[in-house]
């Protein structure tokens, strides 16, 4: 990882989780992190949490699904840090809908997150590295285990449209890859793909637990990853020598059923 220190990392989702739990990491690793999300409070939080460690935390609002917001939060990473090196495309929603009955809306928000919103971050990720004269730079999609087929949980919880999305996005991992090699480009692009993790997310798509019981409770009773552990894939990644690509990396825990 020294070869990452001082150097910059833009997350997205980084309010909660996954994303919360990445940027604080990549701060440790003396990184200056853009921590991007819609609820700007939880990253400030956060940036009073890991002041004193080795790198920075740069909070910065932004809706992922809107192009415009995304094209202005790259304008002021180049702004005010010159480039990006890393970028870690984490935000994403379930979406929690049927293909019988939608909602329409429904599939419109989780396609423009999960797709068309990480699409929008890498090409201007891209762009930036290109005009900065980075060419070691990497990007990595927080993709699922969704995305390779369509589980059965796709159709207990009504994710068909969400597995669609993470199918697509393993769609574009290589496709970029590809257009990489094209170019003769030494960026990498890895796509990590856990099996169910311990986050907000399921509340957040409106999936109820039961009365009295905590997510951590909700947890306890099945096989998961915390997000710590895809911190230390995400750090093994950015670690590996230069001739090294880890491009599609499943991480499930141990007795997951599905």
């Amino acid at each position: 990882m020294e070869r990452w220190s001082g150097r910059v990392a833009v997350v997205t989702g980084a309010s909660s989780g996954i994303g919360a739990a990445v940027a604080k990491e990549l701060v440790k690793h003396n990184m200056k992190v853009v921590g991007i999300a819609r609820r700007l409070e939880r990253i400030e939080a956060l940036k009073n949490e890991v002041d004193g460690l080795a790198g920075s935390l740069y909070p910065l609002k932004a809706d992922i699904s809107r192009e415009e917001e995304v094209v202005a939060a790259f304008a002021w990473v180049k702004n005010n840090l010159g480039s990006v090196d890393v970028l870690i495309n984490n935000a994403g929603i379930i979406g929690r809908s049927t293909l019988h009955e939608g909602p329409v809306s429904q599939w419109r928000s989780v396609l423009d997150l999960n797709v068309l919103g990480l699409s929008i971050c890498t090409k201007e990720a891209l762009q930036l590295m290109r005009e900065s004269g980075v060419d070691d730079g990497h990007i990595i999609h927080i993709s699922s285990i969704n995305g390779h087929g369509v589980p059965q949980h796709s159709l207990e919880y009504d994710l068909m449209m969400y597995s669609a999305t993470k199918n697509a996005v393993q769609a574009l991992t290589e496709g970029l890859r590809r257009e990489l090699v094209q170019r003769n480009s030494k960026i990498k692009v890895t796509s990590i793909c856990p099996g169910m993790v311990q986050t907000e997310i399921i509340l957040a798509a409106g999936y109820k637990i039961a009365e009295g019981m905590t997510v951590e409770q909700f947890y306890s009773n099945l096989p998961h990853l915390k997000c710590q552990d895809i911190c230390e894939a995400i750090i093994y990644i950015l670690g590996t020598a230069p001739h090294i690509q880890v491009h599609d990396l499943i991480i499930k825990p141990v007795g997951e059923p599905m």
